[in-house]
């Protein structure tokens, strides 16, 4: 494997592509069949990623309620590594409806926390033959977990800043700003849609202000992002205004002006709130001399 390879393999978009690279080094390490990241929402266990090295043990996507899982065992255990030898024969898992689809098989689990302390799920490894486990191997399991705990960490901090870089401004009632900040790109565009449907859902608006004079690039994909969010706005009763189009938009997405001709369009806030009939009033005061 090059360095190039290497390279792009570590650079993670999301929680998802660093749980399954977890796991290929979890199988370079520990040769139990099958590895698995679960989550549950304390009801439901979903397999969120698998790697079986032989049989597929382990369906990826697959759920279950949390009791009959392998995995509320483990969370039940506690932070250390919970290892069932043999599972039709231990006194946690043999009457367990899937124990029999396992033989004698060996199970291992971890919890896998957020920093709060809350449970997101388990790592998990599953062999439906008889596998030891050394303590190597266990502490490399615990520090799996630890990592994907930063990894979540990262992952919510992440999403925070992105809200935080497009949050939506109170003007008065019905009438709201959206000022979006620096470079767009898809996954953002997504998160800023997310975030203002979920406020507009919440609270009654009527008008949406969208400026866009801060945002530093902009390409064809985030132009069709921009362009679905103020169709769901139409749709959902908010009736969309745009503001700050910057020439170089123009120029790069052409047909992303033309998409708007049904859309209100100004050149800044203060025109954009003038045709919604608002004024800006600057008081001055004067201080009558006391003498």
């Amino acid at each position: 494997m090059t360095v190039e390879n290497t390279q792009k393999e570590r650079n993670f978009s999301d929680f998802d592509e660093a749980a399954a690279y977890i796991l290929q080094l979890l199988s370079k390490q520990i040769g139990i069949n099958s590895l698995f990241i679960a989550k549950n929402d304390g009801q439901t266990n979903h397999i969120i990623k698998v790697h079986n090295s032989g049989k597929e043990l382990v369906k990826e996507g697959s759920s279950m309620p949390l009791p009959q899982s392998f995995c509320s065992l483990s969370i039940n255990h506690g932070p250390q590594a919970l290892v069932i030898d043999n599972v039709s024969e231990n006194d946690m898992t043999r009457s367990m409806e899937i124990t029999a689809n396992y033989g004698q098989g060996t199970f291992v689990g971890i919890p896998v926390y957020y920093k709060d302390g809350t449970v997101y799920g388990t790592i998990c490894g599953l062999d439906d033959q008889y596998y030891r486990l050394s303590e190597d191997q266990l502490y490399t399991f615990e520090m799996m977990s630890t990592l994907l705990t930063y990894v979540l960490e990262l992952e919510k901090a992440n999403d925070q800043i992105q809200t935080l870089t497009a949050p939506i401004v109170p003007v008065t009632k019905g009438v709201a700003i959206v000022p979006v900040i620096g470079e767009i790109t898809a996954q953002r565009a997504q998160v800023i849609i997310e975030h203002v449907l979920e406020k507009c859902s919440n609270e009654s608006m009527e008008y949406l202000i969208i400026d866009v004079s801060g945002v530093l690039q902009i390409n064809s994909i985030v132009g069709e992002y921009l362009l679905k969010l103020v169709n769901i706005l139409k749709i959902i009763g908010v009736t969309p205004v745009i503001t700050g189009i910057q020439p170089f938009m123009a120029l790069k997405v052409p047909h992303f002006a033309a998409a708007l001709k049904d859309v209100l369009i100004e050149a800044n806030l203060e025109s954009a709130l003038k045709q919604l009939g608002f004024v800006l009033i600057k008081e001055c005061k004067e201080i009558s001399d006391p003498r």
